[in-house]
């Protein structure tokens, strides 16, 4: 017997409902982004390895697909190294390729390639899938799509304040409500590093404090000790970890936190504008929040950080993230570009709205009218008629087979039409058509032309 097929864990198959539903989510995240003047870019979806290695830290790094060399990809090998058996040293002589983790470093890339055919500032938006060797869970899979917009070739910090105002913007168009956009700067993180004495571990101290709201205070704390940060300098950690209040009184407690600091200070001077800019212009239905804690480990981030929480009644983690990389197109040898961009997380935010029953209910008819076949010379007149359907605009079908009429009404209500057309001898005989709503089971003859007006 020949064994079931299956995909791999972290992939998905999507039927046509879901299918639909995502392209909803695209579709309007895609008028949101060419709303605000976002052009579309696509890059491959493998790059070269030295793109990605080392642009995500130690652990982004391990999450990264490698693509074995073809052909006899060992063959290569110093049998010396081969015998190591040191997976890590042998990985950069049979792989030089791996799948995109994210888009914004094979962004920084294409910028670098195509700086010349680019006008500065530079405001692209990408829809692609990514894909990382991660712990299949709820909400994380180990292929998904990215949804990005990024600004490079501005240092103004009106960029940040518009991003806020984008994903105000696309999560009010999805009618999803109790969204919070959480933010903080990497400029606070390193002035908080000065500050315990631990600006020498910049990184540990971020990829640490990121995990805050996933394992807790004394796990974070632990990992810091054990990341050689002392204890001394974890002690004048305690105020941040329980740091509340509005935006501005967050931001007076880090004032008297981080008063010697001069990078801590400039990070609380533009969050700050950040904040007196919203709060000026307004949201939809988000809402703007500082959050100290917030470090999102990757190493790029300069400035502003954004993640997206989704709303409270929902078990679900970041629907959208982002920042400022300043120095990103610098690792490609394209020095004092400043950039910023945001990602919205497609699959998540899809089970969002799944689990708020926030989906338009129209969003799978996509066809508006089955044709019954009662038999050959009324296929015919149906199929004149269908493609006088389609071309105004007008999704129908015919139901292929000459089958009892029962199963052809059933076909039609498991796929969710909404309507059906019968041609039979009397529609034959007065060139008419009886179209009948699925719902209300109401019938009327109508001409072809009311048939296209009813149907419109």
């Amino acid at each position: 017997m020949a064994q079931k097929p299956s995909i791999p864990k972290g992939t998905r198959d999507f039927n046509p409902e879901e299918v639909a539903k995502r392209n909803y989510i695209f579709n309007v995240i895609r008028q949101q982004f060419e709303l605000y003047g976002f052009q579309p870019i696509e890059t491959p979806s493998f790059e070269n390895s030295e793109t990605l290695m080392g642009k995500y830290g130690e652990e982004g790094d391990r999450l990264i697909f490698k693509i074995l060399n073809s052909g006899d990809y060992l063959s290569k090998v110093d049998d010396k190294l081969y015998a190591e058996k040191d997976s890590n040293k042998i990985t950069p002589s049979i792989s030089e390729k791996a799948l995109r983790y994210d888009l914004t470093v094979p962004f920084a890339r294409y910028v670098v390639q195509h700086q010349n055919e680019i006008e500065f500032p530079f405001k692209r938006y990408q829809i692609q899938p990514v894909w990382r060797a991660d712990r299949p869970q709820k909400g994380r899979f180990r292929e998904f799509y990215q949804c990005d917009a990024d600004v490079v070739g501005s240092t103004s910090l009106w960029q940040e304040v518009e991003f806020v105002q984008l994903y105000d913007a696309v999560f009010s168009a999805l009618k999803l409500e109790g969204v919070t956009i959480k933010i903080n700067n990497r400029k606070i993180l390193s002035g908080i590093a000065e500050v315990i004495g631990a600006q020498d571990k910049l990184i540990d101290f971020t990829v640490a404090l990121d995990k805050l709201d996933k394992i807790g205070e004394e796990k974070v704390k632990e990992e810091m000790l054990g990341k050689g940060i002392p204890q001394s300098g974890i002690d004048k950690l305690q105020p941040l970890f329980s740091l509340k209040g509005d935006f501005g009184t967050q931001i007076n407690e880090l004032k008297s936190i981080l008063f010697s600091s001069e990078e801590g200070k400039k990070g609380i001077e533009e969050l700050e504008f950040i904040n007196n800019a919203i709060s000026e212009l307004g949201l939809k239905t988000a809402t703007l929040q500082l959050d100290v804690t917030l470090a999102r480990g990757l190493n790029y981030y300069t400035g502003a950080i954004y993640e997206v929480a989704a709303p409270k009644t929902v078990d679900m983690g970041s629907i959208g993230g982002g920042g400022r990389y300043d120095d990103l197109t610098g690792i490609f040898g394209l020095k004092d570009v400043s950039g910023i961009g945001i990602s919205f997380g497609l699959d998540r935010i899809y089970l969002v709205l799944e689990a708020l029953n926030l989906f338009p209910e129209t969003i799978t008819n996509t066809v508006k009218a089955l044709f019954i076949n009662f038999g050959e010379a009324e296929a015919m007149a149906s199929v004149k008629a269908i493609k006088q359907l389609r071309d105004n605009g007008i999704s129908a079908e015919l139901f292929p087979d000459n089958k009892k009429t029962i199963k052809q009404f059933n076909y039609a209500n498991k796929r969710n039409i909404p309507n059906v057309v019968l041609v039979g001898d009397e529609e034959l005989a007065s060139n008419s058509f009886t179209l009948k709503n699925m719902a209300s089971g109401e019938q009327q003859m109508l001409s072809l032309e009311a048939l296209i007006k009813a149907l419109k």
